[in-house]
């Protein structure tokens, strides 16, 4: 996913979010206040690292950070449920939630790179914010807002989940038209409502390729063609017995095989990745994947690749 840049602010207006002059303007000498490792939302199976940063007259800053597909819900999905939670549990008295800046620990290989984030709300009622933004924010960026040193890992109390009886992963093709109608929440602009039926039928008879657009990741490249590659790479693996875990490590190697754009690198690269490939549920749409299945409904891909879990027979 991109990040988006935003013109400098008319002379006398408020900084802008994400904005050196907003930066500035919430840096202040704060103390490490909590520092929990195992920080977990009633009625949510996730848990995270909190450092929480507080001083006197200044806004509390929160740093977020887990291991990505170790710990539940990831903290993009769960960013205004951890914030609000933060928020009610660790500042209640704050008219805003803290500042949210959070870090996704990605193992290797991995084509999603492990950087601190700024997530900023566009509002917020009492411990609800809404509209998360995010942005890239460097390691001492963020040491000077809060004033004090800031852990990068995930910390000596971090405890593992007990081990349980692990169901098996399937990679497996599937018509795009039987996706649930994405909710996506993360792209507002040009991704306001989802598509719905009579769009995406439309889209299935007359498809559009190509044109790929700047608004975001999502529609940066043509989901035809990745599409057509992961396929590809399915049946190599079936033929080869190659498991779900070298999947990714396949998709990739395929990539460079075909002459494949950075993008559709990365595109292929997350429909084959343990952690982020799409996985459709039975009971909230899905697991992960919705911005790539409008992204995908949107220029009528008809098979795609998603990724199941399935009980051992």
């Amino acid at each position: 996913m991109t990040d988006d840049l935003h013109a400098d602010p008319a002379p006398g207006s408020a900084p802008r979010p994400h904005g050196p002059d907003e930066m500035r303007a919430l840096s202040a000498p704060r103390r490490l206040s909590v520092d929990d490792h195992m920080f977990t939302v009633p009625g949510l199976s996730a848990t995270f690292r909190l450092q929480l940063f507080t001083a006197d007259g200044a806004r509390p800053v929160a740093v977020a950070t887990q291991i990505a597909g170790a710990e539940g819900m990831s903290l993009m999905n769960g960013a205004e449920r951890f914030a609000g939670a933060v928020w009610e549990r660790h500042c209640p008295a704050e008219d805003q939630p803290p500042v949210w800046v959070e870090r996704q620990l990605w193992s290797e290989p991995s084509h999603q790179e492990t950087r601190f984030r700024r997530v900023a709300f566009a509002d917020s009622d009492r411990y609800r914010p809404r509209g998360p933004k995010w942005s890239v924010i460097t390691h001492d960026q963020l040491q000077d807002l809060v004033g004090t040193p800031v852990a990068a890992d995930r910390g000596d109390g971090y405890a593992p989940r007990a081990a349980e009886p692990e169901p098996l992963l399937v990679f497996e093709e599937f018509a795009v038209v039987r996706l649930a109608r994405p909710a996506p929440f993360r792209e507002p602009e040009c991704m306001p409502a989802g598509v719905n039926g009579w769009r995406r039928w439309l889209s299935q008879v007359v498809p559009r390729r190509g044109g790929a657009r700047t608004c975001c990741w999502y529609h940066g490249g043509d989901w035809h063609r990745v599409n057509a590659m992961a396929l590809q790479v399915l049946h190599r693996a079936r033929a080869q017995s190659v498991g779900p875990d070298d999947m990714e490590e396949l998709a990739t190697a395929h990539a460079a095989e075909t002459g494949a754009t950075r993008w559709e690198n990365e595109a292929l690269a997350s429909l084959f990745s343990i952690s982020d490939a799409i996985q459709p549920s039975s009971g909230t749409g899905y697991i992960n994947g919705q911005h790539r299945a409008q992204a995908m409904m949107e220029t009528g891909v008809r098979r795609t690749v998603v990724l199941r879990y399935v009980d051992e027979p």
